[in-house]
């Protein structure tokens, strides 16, 4: 993606990927009175594009990412996705979270035909796609396992593959990797890159590793503020992330890049009451 933010036209689907947030906000009301968590989001990302939103804990992040999936309204402003207003959760929004939230009593390959089936699909086409996922995440030998039978890499696999299942338009990802260790982390990491080139689904991901965000982003947005620092999250910055080839995380263009936004996230609240440190703060 160049700094512009052109995505490659070979990575573009169709329109029912593109995201846009005009003016977002929202406000929860208190028993001492409304706190504004997240105001005047504006933000475009492209079909095919990946965009990961850094930022300390309680700037909005999440709330952002749940408006977006459609388990929040806005108080603010409009989210559109496919040109179509989110008007509440739907199928062209699939949604990986931290914790897998599968079917413990359901095996591997009928987790992940879960979705298409409650979508009526023929049954020929829930079992090609089931299949298909299944075998893009790379859990063909695990079909029939149940979830407790498997690691916790693997059934973020599943997790995913339940998604993809769906063919949603639009990928939202909250933390998804957060529970993994390192190494685990690191693969997964790599997976989704690898998912990614060959289905180019839309992706929003939310984390707290700029590392993870520089990596796999096409784009990063640096959110600042937040309710426990008194001023309401908001977009600090978008930050595009022109990098040629496979990335190295040790390589000094990429430690640029994750240096630079580093600095945008620790630079403090830029709102009244601001000049302290949002990240030690919230």
């Amino acid at each position: 993606m160049s700094a512009a933010g052109v995505v490659d036209p070979a990575r573009v689907v169709d329109e029912s990927g593109r995201v846009v947030l005009e003016g977002v906000g929202k406000r929860y009301d208190t028993v001492r009175g409304p706190v504004d968590a997240v105001a005047d989001v504006t933000l475009e990302i492209a079909p095919g594009e990946v965009a990961a939103v850094v930022g300390a804990s309680g700037c909005g992040k999440s709330t952002v990412l749940r408006m977006l999936a459609g388990f929040e309204r806005p108080t603010a402003g409009s989210l559109v996705v496919g040109g179509r207003p989110v008007r509440g959760p739907g199928p062209d929004r699939g949604v990986v979270f931290q914790d897998y939230g599968l079917f413990p009593w359901l095996t591997v390959a009928e987790n992940v035909r879960w979705g298409p089936r409650r979508q009526r699909l023929p049954r020929g086409v829930v079992r090609r796609r089931t299949e298909a996922v299944i075998e893009t995440v790379g859990l063909t030998r695990f079909a029939d396992r149940f979830p407790g039978e498997l690691s916790g890499g693997m059934q973020q696999r599943v997790a995913l593959a339940r998604v993809l299942a769906n063919e949603p338009a639009v990928l939202l990802m909250d933390e998804p990797f957060g529970a993994l260790d390192a190494l685990t982390r690191t693969s997964m990491q790599h997976e989704l890159r690898r998912i990614h080139r060959e289905a180019g689904t839309t992706i929003l991901l939310v984390t707290h590793s700029i590392e993870e965000a520089v990596y796999l982003a096409d784009r990063v947005v640096v959110m600042a503020g937040g309710a426990s620092v008194g001023v309401p999250g908001h977009v600090r910055e978008v930050v595009a992330v022109d990098l040629a080839g496979e990335r190295d995380v040790n390589a000094p263009d990429f430690n640029a890049v994750e240096r630079r936004i580093a600095a945008l996230v620790h630079a403090g609240t830029d709102g009244p009451g601001g000049g302290a440190d949002a990240a030690d703060r919230a």
